[in-house]
């Protein structure tokens, strides 16, 4: 999970202070009422679903990557902790996906070109 934080720190160009959950919550903040979200948050996706993704980092974090940070965990078996490494790959390629993702909001005169056609 280190490696997530550290590619979501990446992709959001946030500041190092920010770690854990604290991070996952301000780069996938929900874009609400006109205002931006978090650089990584998906203007284009629906509030609840911008609010899911924010609570699923800031979850991946608190579970699996914090406690590890602060003591030893013991796993159920190697089951386990490879599902958790596989997790982590699923957040991984989203964090790639936000990266690449075409631009949803832009200013309204790119906006009237870009459905013109032009």
């Amino acid at each position: 999970m280190k490696a997530v934080e550290v590619a979501v720190r990446d992709a959001s160009g946030l500041d190092n202070s920010l770690v854990g959950v604290a991070l996952m919550c301000k780069a996938f903040q929900p874009h609400q009422n006109g205002k931006p979200g978090g650089p990584l948050a998906d203007a284009g996706a629906e509030g609840g679903e911008q609010e899911a993704e924010s609570a699923l980092f800031a979850g991946a974090m608190g579970r699996y990557k914090n406690p590890s940070s602060h003591r030893t965990v013991d796993f159920a078996g190697p089951i386990e902790a490879a599902q958790i490494i596989q997790f982590a790959d699923l957040l991984l390629r989203q964090v790639d996906r936000a990266v690449h993702a075409p631009q949803t909001s832009c200013p309204d005169g790119l906006l009237a070109m870009h459905t013109n056609g032009r």
